[in-house]
């Protein structure tokens, strides 16, 4: 499940028209990192990490649309953030790459 969304993320961010490139590779790479992040707490945080894996597509969604809406962007990007806000001890890198992942979705639109 983890792994399908998340190569449903990356066909949706190759795909996307608003986008531009230097921000796309940039996406791509944080989200490799994500998904090695979040396939090391599925065996014991299945839920959690499905959690984050769908609000980042929910955030990607938003944050690609040719009319974005900030407040859906807003808060799909605190779903993101919250989703993730319980690893902040125990795996600080996966929170610096949700984290880092939101900044990016954040600004797509400036």
């Amino acid at each position: 499940m983890i792994e399908d969304t998340i190569a449903k993320i990356e066909k949706q961010l190759r795909a996307s028209q608003t986008i531009r490139p230097e921000r796309r590779a940039e996406l791509l790479k944080l989200l490799e990192t994500l998904k090695t992040e979040v396939s090391s707490i599925a065996s014991s945080h299945r839920e959690e990490a499905d959690s984050i894996a769908r609000f980042t597509e929910v955030s990607t969604h938003e944050a690609t649309r040719s009319s974005q809406d900030q407040q859906l962007l807003d808060l799909s990007l605190e779903g993101l953030r919250s989703s993730a806000r319980s690893f902040e001890e125990s795996h600080p890198k996966l929170v610096q790459i949700v984290n880092s992942i939101s900044r990016t979705l954040s600004n797509l639109g400036i």
